[in-house]
């Protein structure tokens, strides 16, 4: 009995032993097996969400231009072509661009189902929260102002319905546009990018602050009339740059006015046209 005792004391510890480090031994394969596989869902992970942020950042990827697939482009040509005749270059507009930017661009595809009708009018529309689209004319003769070109980044202080930046960006390499009403910025975005306007990007804020991430841009124009020129939007305009938005005067009396940077940040300013814009909200209200 003795000599059994002894012998199973002999050998359990070593079978336990061996039962022991074949547990750790498991148990370590499967921490690295548990290792390796956080890693790789972790690194897709990251990878994925890289690849949404690099889409989502127009300096990240390439800026296509407006692809014109949706049926409004193919709708009411005639309509435009009169207007442009009509309204537009009767009234002196010439740049080639322009003219045919705005026989592109489907209007009746920016504003309410109510002013469907009249969508190519010689006026403005109401689109809500107390804004208007322009009339035709005027975002004619204020985008052949800036003198575009397919190399140019466009800085656009009041969004509305989207329809004075689709313009520029028939034109223009990029537009980047700024609304203060959050629910226009929201509906012009949507529309914009129904509408295959890939190198239009929105944003809800207030405009008088421009947007500095962006620039220096090539060409501002403002769609609200301020009392007067917000120095940001200067400061993000390059040198040889242009920029023409509407001015109130001290009498209520608004003029577009028309700002040229020269190469050494001079300034030159003139007033070309007397006009009715609605008033810009924001900083710019603020007594300087």
């Amino acid at each position: 009995m003795n000599e059994k005792n002894r012998l199973l004391r002999g050998t359990c510890p070593e079978r336990g032993r061996r039962t022991r480090n074949d547990i750790r031994v498991v148990l370590l394969l499967a921490c690295i097996l548990f290792v390796v596989v956080f890693m790789a869902i972790s690194t897709s992970e990251i990878g994925v969400i890289f690849a949404a942020e690099k889409k989502q950042d127009p300096n990240e990827i390439k800026i296509l231009p407006p692809d014109h697939n949706h049926p409004a482009f193919n709708e009411r040509i005639e309509e435009r072509a009169k207007m442009v005749r009509q309204q537009i270059q009767q009234r002196d507009v010439k740049d080639p661009n322009v003219l045919a930017a705005m026989r592109v661009v489907p209007r009746h595809a920016f504003v309410r189902a109510g002013e469907q009708r009249v969508a190519y009018a010689d006026w403005p529309l109401p689109i809500g929260h107390g804004q208007t689209i322009s009339q035709p004319y005027i975002v004619a003769f204020m985008t052949e102002a800036l003198k575009l070109d397919p190399n140019d980044k466009v800085l656009e202080i009041g969004t509305g319905s989207g329809y004075q930046a689709a313009v520029c960006a028939e034109i223009a390499k990029e537009v980047y546009t700024i609304e203060i009403v959050k629910e226009l910025a929201k509906s012009a975005a949507e529309k914009l990018k129904e509408l295959g306007y890939h190198n239009v990007f929105v944003r809800a804020g207030d405009g008088f602050f421009g947007w500095p991430k962006k620039a220096p841009f090539d060409a501002i124009i403002g769609t609200a009339a301020a009392g007067r020129i917000p120095q940001p939007l200067i400061d993000q305009l390059k040198p040889g740059g242009r920029m023409i938005l509407p001015v109130e005067g001290s009498l209520g009396f608004q003029y577009l006015v028309l700002i040229t940077k020269d190469e050494k940040g001079y300034l030159h300013k003139r007033n070309v046209m007397p006009v009715r814009f609605v008033p810009m909200t924001g900083e710019v209200e603020k007594t300087p």
